[in-house]
């Protein structure tokens, strides 16, 4: 019986020893399992989430004519403007990853974005055609693209400032010197904008101004119709600022820009109306 002993104690030990193997391996499978990759993999996903995309914009000033010397300041300067606003809209993608549906980069971001660049070329052939021959078609280098964009919830790309891009800063159309506000129709719950009236702020228009002045005072009510549209299709989107950057910040911006070409197709015969830009911000009323 005293021989006995030690077999039974040493077949206990290697059943206990046996067991715990098996646990420290189950243990150990349970954690590759829960990790699903290695730590080189997850390196690399957190460098997708953190650098999901870029903007990259159509380069303007390669495609200018030579500049007078009395514009060149005033060109100098959107063409920074330009750049600044790709700056802005990169920090935008990066501080807005997860919000809004799947549409809303193209919405909030670069939506915007094209319409700021719309109004600082618009400005630049401006100031060229003051003295020289005004180039034409620098609105086609308005559309900008996101590049490279990883996974991001909520639709939301992220990016860094893309140096030397242009950006300029939108404001194409405007909201026409709506009489009584054409097109402000009756959203429910999404609310109504409301924008200033431009016509009856206009001084008489010359004549050879006028159809230019309709066709844009007739702008301006469509991008508000177009507005109040965004607003119904778009309810629930988005965080509280939503409605405001994504729907009445372009909105401001492309009514600046009308009321701009307004005044100037005004002023090439008659004293150029001052301060009608005072009438792009529109109002949400619920």
């Amino acid at each position: 019986m005293s021989r006995a002993l030690p077999k039974y104690n040493k077949r206990r030990v290697t059943f206990i020893g046996g067991a715990a193997a098996v646990a420290l391996s189950g243990t150990v499978i349970a954690g590759f399992a829960l990790a699903g990759e290695s730590p080189d993999s997850g390196a690399k996903n957190a460098r997708t989430l953190a650098g999901p995309g870029t903007i990259t914009c159509p380069d303007v000033r390669s495609k200018l004519p030579a500049v007078p010397a009395s514009a060149k300041a005033e060109v100098d300067r959107n063409l920074a403007l330009l750049n600044t606003q790709i700056q802005e809209a990169n920090k935008r993608l990066v501080d807005t990853v997860g919000q809004g549906g799947p549409n809303f980069v193209q919405n909030a971001i670069l939506g915007p974005l094209k319409d700021k660049r719309v109004a600082t070329v618009n400005r630049i052939a401006t100031a060229i055609g003051r003295t020289a021959a005004k180039p034409q078609g620098l609105d086609s280098l308005a559309t900008c693209t996101l590049n490279g964009a990883g996974t991001n919830a909520g639709g939301g790309a992220a990016g860094k400032p893309q140096a030397g891009g242009n950006k300029g800063n939108a404001g194409n159309a405007g909201n026409a010197g709506n009489a009584g506000n054409a097109g402000n129709a009756g959203n429910g719950a999404a609310g109504t904008i409301t924008c200033p009236d431009v016509r009856s702020k206009l001084p008489a228009v010359p004549a050879s101004a006028k159809a230019e002045v309709d066709r844009n005072l007739d702008l301006l009510n469509t991008q508000i119709r177009e507005a109040n549209t965004r607003l119904v299709n778009t309810v629930g989107q988005g965080g509280p600022n939503f409605v405001q950057n994504a729907i009445l910040g372009p909105l401001k911006d492309k009514r600046v820009a009308t009321v701009n070409r307004i005044a100037t197709a005004i002023g090439r015969t008659a004293a150029k109306p001052q301060g009608l830009d005072s009438l792009a911000a529109c109002t949400l009323n619920k």
